[in-house]
């Protein structure tokens, strides 16, 4: 039950709701004055204060229609609201963690010997940005047409941008837009994309989507190679592929196998190689390389070459000894053609 007094502050206050009181305006010295417009972050405190002077009688806090406080009584049933001050000069109540239902109109209605008069404040509800719904990771295969979302809420509305991370710093492209859309996919655009939500209320909140590209394999190294007969010989062919190929080899139309006829195979990610552990006559000749997975198949031709036990114990250098010989013909003819020039020179 509300004391008395309540009922009668009631009253009057009703009087004050349903009988337009004087505005104030902005700038007029005439009680009341309530603060200019209040910006919180949700969750925060709002405290609304409203300024007065002894010639105001009775007082109230009212959010449109709904009385807050009346006095130091309170008629809002919401614990969240509470009076601050009611002194003879000021008239404040605070709202505790604020929510954005609590933003609109406020008004400070006094009651002053003549007439009743009225202060309006307006309750700004600012939320950080969060993302409510984003794309999940997804795969496609090259040329595909791809659409990743990222829908976000917060006050002020926030700008949302999509970036692609998988790229060297300015190689990239930026979306400033909810949708992202992509025509005619190509594998060096995988990789992680970034959505931020933005509104300079709190940190962006950030999500990433990553897209996967399947494209069919090609081989971007096979190299022939040279061994003497009795040594070890190495065949290596390197494929790109997603997903990751499969790697088979061949000598003419006879598939290769580890263990058969004294070679191995190992795969090792986009690496396959051939190893003979003691070459023969019969190894020499050509190989075929070929890598597969679920979109197609490439292949290389490969040669196992003969060369000299000379050249194979000068191994890499064999190429520097080359070019010393070049020299030294060079030199040679130089020196000849020194000599000759001399002797025609005498006679």
């Amino acid at each position: 039950m509300y004391h008395p007094a309540c009922w009668i502050f009631f009253s009057a206050t009703t009087a004050l709701l349903f009988i337009p009181g004087v505005p104030v305006r902005s700038g007029d010295a005439t009680f009341p004055k309530a603060m200019d417009n209040v910006t919180v972050r949700q969750g925060e405190s709002a405290t609304l204060r409203c300024t007065i002077d002894d010639r105001v009688t009775r007082v109230a806090w009212l959010n449109r229609s709904t009385i807050l406080y009346a006095g130091n009584d309170k008629w809002s049933i919401d614990p969240r609201v509470i009076i601050l001050v009611n002194t003879p000069t000021q008239y404040s109540i605070m709202i505790q963690n604020v929510d954005v239902y609590d933003e609109g109109p406020y008004t400070c209605s006094v009651q002053t010997d003549n007439h009743p008069k009225t202060s309006r404040v307006h309750l700004i509800v600012q939320v950080p940005p969060q993302i409510m719904n984003i794309s999940s990771d997804i795969t496609v295969n090259e040329g595909s047409s791809v659409t990743l979302l990222c829908l976000a809420i917060g006050r002020p509305e926030p700008t949302v941008t999509w970036r692609h991370l998988s790229v060297k710093e300015g190689q990239g492209f930026v979306s400033e837009d909810e949708y992202l859309e992509i025509s005619d996919i190509k594998r060096d655009q995988s990789g992680e994309y970034e959505c931020s939500a933005l509104n300079d209320v709190a940190a962006p909140d950030v999500r990433k989507v990553k897209i996967t590209v399947n494209y069919p394999p090609y081989i971007s190294k096979a190299r022939n190679t040279g061994v003497s007969v009795g040594q070890k010989g190495i065949l290596s062919c390197e494929a790109s592929a997603v997903p990751a190929a499969e790697f088979q080899w061949f000598k003419e139309d006879t598939r290769l196998a580890t263990g058969l006829d004294g070679v191995r195979i190992e795969n090792k990610g986009r690496i396959s190689t051939l190893t003979f552990f003691n070459v023969s006559e019969k190894d020499y000749g050509n190989y075929t390389c070929v890598a597969t997975n679920k979109l197609g198949n490439t292949n290389a031709s490969i040669t196992l070459y003969e060369i000299s036990p000379s050249s194979a114990v000068a191994g890499p250098g064999a190429v520097i000894d080359g070019v010393n010989s070049a020299s030294r013909a060079l030199a040679c003819l130089w020196l000849s053609g020194t000599l000759f020039a001399h002797f025609f020179i005498k006679f």
